[in-house]
This record gives structure tokens, sequence and C-alpha cells, in this order.
């Protein structure tokens, strides 16, 4: 397990997860367009770590480059975080998301074929629980896609069960995170979006360091507490340890698995906002706007079978979360730019 490829981990899990491989003796080699990351990232964690990190700046559907990367190291596994990830941009761009998320999956996985190197680890979603009939939500439930997000996470998990089933060498543990938040407790790295940002973290963030005026609320007549949606919000480094469990687990050749990443815990929008508050130390102004297509109301993870199979379950809760988060976007207010 010495040497693990991780595709997209420059960005926001990615980096925090090649910290943790770096702490536990992996060596890391990663690739990354930087469409939506930033190499500053990896240059923090070999800083934070005192490790250094081989990168390529590679789309991962450039069959030759990928090929190339295959050739030049001898992988035990392959860890897939590489995909875009916003569900508003997907309901408008659904091609944009069959062709980078989808198409960029099955090169990578013809390239590992090749190379025979058939262990993975899949950054998946709990999206793929579409508009679940109950919560919790356990690994056994219905899987469906209410946007093209989620549709192209669930189309990459039945690609990886009909390789399965076309060849038993394949193992891979599909992760579906729930809401990752927060940041690494140094400061030096965290969730850095492009443009106004899709989850609820950085968006907070960003008016509470002044750089959006507000925060929208997207729907505020939900069946809950408080009329906002309920999520299941995890901390990014408790997400990012579950990967090492997932190596782990891929040494018993378990085939293809899925284990859900979250805390089992709901919180609403205005809860979190409330945290953040107390953790910023300040008012943080908000508008209820209309809400967004493919969003549900309430979504919060079983995790019994993760803590039974993989060992892992999460320890850091909202104050670390909030606090973790606004450490980050008060010592980088521009992110990575500063």
């Amino acid at each position: 397990m010495n040497k693990v490829l991780v595709t997209g981990g420059a960005g926001y899990i990615g980096s925090h997860t090649c910290i943790e491989l770096l702490h536990s003796g992996v060596d890391v080699v990663v690739v990354d367009n930087l469409s939506n990351s930033n190499l500053k990232a990896l240059e923090r964690v070999e800083s934070i770590t005192g490790k250094s990190i081989t990168f390529y700046e590679v789309d991962i559907r450039n069959v030759e480059e990928m090929d190339k990367v295959f050739v030049a190291h001898s992988f035990y596994a392959v860890i897939h975080f590489a995909g875009l990830k916003a569900v508003g941009e997907s309901v408008a761009q659904p091609l944009k998301y069959f062709d980078n998320n989808i198409y960029g999956t099955q090169v990578l996985l013809q390239t590992m074929k090749k190379h025979e190197i058939f262990n993975l680890v899949f950054s998946s979603s709990a999206t793929v629980y579409g508009e679940p009939a109950s919560v919790p939500i356990t690994e056994g439930f219905p899987l469906s896609a209410v946007n093209p997000y989620g549709r192209s996470k669930l189309v990459i998990e039945d690609m990886l069960r009909d390789l399965n089933v076309s060849d038993s060498r394949w193992n891979a543990i599909l992760l579906r995170y729930f809401n990752p938040a927060g940041a690494h407790v140094s400061g030096l790295i965290g969730e850095d979006p492009q443009d106004i940002p899709n989850n609820l973290m950085p968006y907070i963030s960003q008016v509470a360091v002044g750089k959006l005026e507000y925060l929208s609320v997207y729907g505020g007549d939900y069946d809950t507490h408080d009329g906002t949606g309920v999520r299941d919000y995890i901390h990014v480094v408790d997400l990012a340890k579950g990967h090492l469990c997932a190596l782990e687990k891929l040494k018993s050749n378990p085939g293809v698995v899925p284990y859900n990443l979250g805390t089992g815990i709901g919180y609403s929008v205005l809860d979190m906002l409330a945290a953040f508050e107390q953790a910023a130390e300040c008012k943080i102004p908000y508008q209820i706007v209309d809400r967004r297509a493919g969003d549900t109301a309430i979504c919060y993870a079983d995790v019994s079978l993760t803590k039974a199979d993989l060992g892992w379950q999460a320890v850091l809760g909202i104050e670390e979360m909030t606090g973790d988060g606004w450490r980050w976007q008060s010592q980088n207010p521009k992110g990575y730019e500063d």
C-alpha cells in the first residue's frame, strides 16, 4: 500500500486526504487539471507534513497522459476524486457533467485495467439516494438521482459493479459522502471555490469575511424544524481519514462495496449559520430565496455499517467544523490567491 494515485488531489477533499495519506507513510502521486483547485494546496500539504508529493497537471480524460503516469509508477490503488460537483451547474449543463465525470472515469478505469491496477476508492455521494423515503439513510436504500451530478455518480457506481461482475479482480470502495465541511486545523488548507460557492460552509464564511454581501438560503418552506434544508455535515478531516480505512479494506478483496461517510446527525442551514456566527463572533446576514432545483428536504446517514466494516466513525462535531472553517477563511480571505 506504499504508493497511491490520487485523482483530483489538489481539490478540497483530495488535499486533506493527501495529508492523512502522507502522515500514514503512503507515497502520494496526484493528477489534477487544476480546473477547480489550486497547486498551492499541495504546496501547503507538503509544508504541513514535511513530505513531498509527485504532481502531474493532467486531465483524466487525456488517454495518452494518463498512460504515462501509470507507466512511471506502480500503484497499489487509486483514490478517485476528480470530477465536477455543483448540483445547480449540473442541471444547467448536464453534458459537461457526463463528459467530465463519466467519460473521465471511463478513461481512468481503462488505464487501470491496462496496467493491471484493480483497487479503487471512489468519491461517491449521498445524492445517489435521490429523494429518500425516510431517514437515516442506509447503504441498502434504493438508488436514484434527482440531478445530473447525482446521476453521474450513480452511473460510475454501476460501471464499477459491472466491472467486478466481468472480472472479480476489481475491488472498489464506494464512499458516499454526505456534506463535507470545515478545514485543516492549521488553517493552511480549506475549501476555495472558484466562483460563488455551491456548498454552505464556504458560502457562510465568505459572507463573514465580507467577500459576499449575504447568504442565500435556498428554501425556507421545507418540512423541517425551521423550514430550511437539513443535512448531515461531516468534518473534512474525518472524511479524509475514512479513505485510509477504505484503502485498508481493499486488502481483503471485498468486491464493490458502498459505505456512508457522515455523522448520522442532521443540522439545518440555520443551525449551521448560528454555529458559524458563534465561531466567527459576528452576525451573518442572510435571505431566504427559492428552493434550488434538485435539492431534497432532509438527508442524513446511518453510519453503522461503516463503523462495523471499516472501523471508522466521525469524531469532530459542529463546533470544530465551523471553528476550523472560520480559521481557514479568516487567515485566507481570498483563498489560495492571498
